[in-house]
């Protein structure tokens, strides 16, 4: 593979000469006619559009820079039928006069495009061209998912898990790959918390706070870089306007559950005039400890808050704006059983957000400019009950970290064989100093400099190539801390990440894509020099300073169908890793702390695995639906073990009828037992999971939507193989109710 992607990516952007001459010679009996097919929204010229002379055989097809010639006409009144791919069908009128050739210039109109389904995240031109699997969450569908946590929500996606140690610290997880490898962005950029280093670390923003999540499945390295390895999850505030309305909009929402007596609440205001517009948003959550079947997990409440302030500006082909966001959150982590000691996190960060957009002439006539800067400090808490009944506090473990992280994206227009691309910068930075009784890391200063270009080859009106190449210059320096008083080594890392995609979209309502990858993560500062407990995720670690960069090359494959009755959509990967970094249980148990150890090892590794989903829509009210996924990962180098933390082999199911202003739907999950597990690793058993939900909507002074959900309404005990808390024997949350209202207005 190392061989062939260099080659197919240069191959792809050989231009072809595409230059014709606009007058050429012609019989002396017949007309002639060309033009350009123009898009009426963009102004450019269109690739590939078919074009008949109404009545006749004569025909043709654009070129790749939108010209076309009709020869050998007769003379007299003619019509010319345009058809392409995504546009409306258009006809235009035109006159033959013999020995003459006439210029006939049609605009075409895009089909309407569903924004919903267009997921931003995957391509910096949006240009609605799929080479990977992704899905895209907003309004009534984000708000059906109403839960504590983003891993919460997203849990039970095709393809999509959860690694959970408690409501707050759960994470998704993407066909088998977490932590450093899954890439969650806020508004397009790295959020600058520590979600990614280890189980017990929470997202940082309330989920209530978003108004669009994507999810891009598979490697997304050529875009985002380093932790882009297993996918990328992009939460989408709005914080800076962009579309708006004319005077006062907003939302206001509140969402209770019974599971954990949690009880939130959010509210955004915006007002924009023709110009400006200005947003507010403010979030609140609290919740007590979650009940399972076999009683209360201890130590799992939570609270937090959230909010942000922004303005956006629109005038003379340049729009953008700012954004100030705060966060905090306490929550606790139940790493032991003991009513007299608790473990609580607290963490707090506050950020600085803006985008810029702007239009211009020429061959770069689009760029954008993003920037997000951050501060976050965050203190794991050992508390001991005294006899006075006071609770005595250690700060075991403490983490300042400042983030920056800013990319400038320049789109050209169609140049030559290319469609619309662009070329980016990104700049990446770092600080982090860690401190605390039982650091078991020292610090870290990470800087990196991009350099990526994402470009469309059309080469047909329905064939269409997409290649991409990022470079990416990494320095990453270890700060010293008292634990680590010594240390200084730094690593210095250029890498590369690239990509070949086909798009193929046979008739109306299928779609064929395909990619082949390479992508590359740096190792985080935990997996290289670990040596210690961590008080949080409850596990001794011990890294490796001699760990290499994490190589990945692979395949995905998806074909996806619409119509107004079925949707139905497969996809397939293999993805082949080498210096996989496993963090592998050991077997044993540190003396000092008790906690079992875990040692970070590399080694070949490679996952293999897929989704189906089907969607059966009878009538315009039912609404029927099933899916599965699948992976099975193993190391390749040294044994054939299979790896740790694999999600199992799921089937959903799913029913809905909606009456209009109310629905009711309900849904099932079987679970199979994993038993392809790591050595030392612990089997989970089988379970079933049925849950129901309905809706009520009102339009009244706005738009109000209740939802009632009601989740394992069975009760079940189960354990979750991704559960982090699983070597304790605790199960999962048993039956919730959960009640969410949102007015929009």
């Amino acid at each position: 593979m190392k061989n062939i992607i260099i080659p197919l990516f240069l191959f792809l952007f050989v231009f072809t000469n595409q230059a014709r001459a606009v007058e050429q010679q012609r019989p002396a009996t017949d007309a002639n006619v060309f033009g350009h097919i123009i898009n009426t929204e963009t102004g450019e010229h269109i690739p590939f559009i078919n074009i008949l002379v109404e009545g006749t055989r004569i025909g043709t097809i654009t070129d790749a820079s939108g010209h076309y010639l009709l020869t050998n006409l007769p003379p007299g009144e003619h019509r010319l039928i345009v058809q392409g791919l995504g546009f409306e069908t258009t006809y235009k009128s035109f006159v033959a006069v013999k020995d003459v050739s006439i210029e006939v210039d049609v605009e075409i109109r895009p089909t309407a495009i569903d924004l919903a389904e267009v997921v931003f995240t995957s391509s910096p031109t949006r240009s609605g061209f799929r080479y990977q699997p992704d899905q895209a969450f907003l309004g009534e569908a984000l708000q059906r998912r109403s839960e504590a946590s983003f891993g919460e929500m997203l849990n039970s996606e095709l393809g999509v898990n959860m690694r959970s140690l408690g409501s707050a610290p759960s994470r998704p997880v993407i066909r088998g790959l977490d932590g450093d490898r899954i890439l969650v962005l806020q508004n397009g950029e790295r959020m600058g918390d520590v979600s990614e280093t280890a189980a017990d670390h929470s997202i940082s923003l309330d989920p209530l706070a978003a108004s669009r999540v994507e999810v891009v499945r598979g490697p997304a390295s050529l875009l985002y870089g380093s932790s882009a390895l297993g996918g990328v999850i992009n939460l989408i505030t709005t914080d800076i306007p962009e579309d708006w309305d004319m005077g006062v909009s907003g939302i206001l929402s509140a969402q209770g559950a019974t599971v954990n007596d949690m009880a939130a609440g959010f509210g955004r205001f915006t007002y924009g005039n023709e110009n400006r517009a200005a947003t507010a948003r403010f979030s609140m959550r609290q919740s007590g400890n979650i009940n399972t079947p076999e009683g209360i997990i201890t130590s799992t409440s939570m609270s937090n808050y959230d909010g942000s302030a922004g303005m956006g500006f629109t005038g003379d082909g340049l729009n953008g704006g700012f954004s100030a966001s705060f966060t905090g959150q306490n929550y606790q982590i139940p790493e032991s059983m003991e009513e007299d000691e608790k473990i609580e996190i607290r963490m707090q960060r506050q950020g600085l957000q803006g985008n810029l957009y702007r239009q211009r002439e020429g061959l770069f006539d689009r760029a954008q400019l993003r920037f997000n800067a951050s501060r976050m400090f965050q203190q794991e808490i050992e508390m001991e009950l005294e006899e006075d009944g006071s609770w005595d506090e250690d700060v075991e473990l403490e983490y300042e970290k400042y983030t920056f992280s800013s990319t400038l994206t320049l789109q050209h227009r169609p140049v030559g064989s290319l469609d619309r691309g662009a070329i980016g910068f990104n700049l990446y930075g770092h600080h982090m100093d860690v401190g605390g009784d039982e650091a078991f890391t020292p610090g870290e200063r990470r800087i990196t400099i991009a350099l990526f270009t994402f470009q469309e080859v059309p080469l047909t009106n329905r064939f269409r190539l997409q290649g991409g190449l990022r470079l990416d210059y990494q320095n990453t320096a270890a700060i010293a801390n008292e634990l680590f008083p010594d240390i200084n080594i730094s690593r210095h890392a250029l890498n590369y990440s690239s990509s070949i995609g086909l798009n193929f979209r046979p008739f109306q309502g299928m779609e064929i894509g395909g990619q082949f990858a390479r992508s590359h993560r740096n190792p985080a500062i935990d997996e290289l020099f670990a040596d210690g407990p961590h008080l949080g995720a409850g596990v001794y670690e011990i890294g490796d300073p001699d760990l290499r960069d994490e190589i990945g090359q692979g395949v995905d494959l998806f074909m996806n169908y619409k119509n107004e009755k079925i949707q139905f959509e497969i996809a397939g990967y293999v993805n082949h890793f080498y210096n996989f970094i496993i963090f592998q249980p050991t077997g044993q148990t540190d003396e000092g702390s008790g906690y079992p150890i875990f040692r970070y090892e590399g080694d070949e590794a490679r996952l293999v695995g897929g989704e189906i989903g089907f969607g059966y829509t009878p009538t315009e009210k039912l609404s029927l639906g099933l899916g599965a996924d699948y992976v099975n990962g193993r190391r390749n180098g040294n044994g054939d073990d299979y790896l740790p933390f694999i999600p199992p082999f799921r089937v959903m199911a799913n029913a809905e009828y909606d009456f209009g202003s109310f629905w009711l739907g309900g849904r099932v999950q079987l679970v199979s037992k994993q038993d392809r597990v790591a050595p030392e690793e612990e089997v989970t058993k089988g379970y079933t999971i049925v849950g129901a939900q309905a809706g009520y909507r009102l339009d009244f002074s706005g738009r109000h939507v209740i939802i009632l959900r009601a989740d394992n309404i069975l009760n079940e005990a189960y354990r979750d193989h991704l559960s982090r808390i699983e070597d304790r024997n605790i199960v999962m949350p048993g039956r919730n109710f959960n009640l969410a209202y949102r007015w929009y207005f």
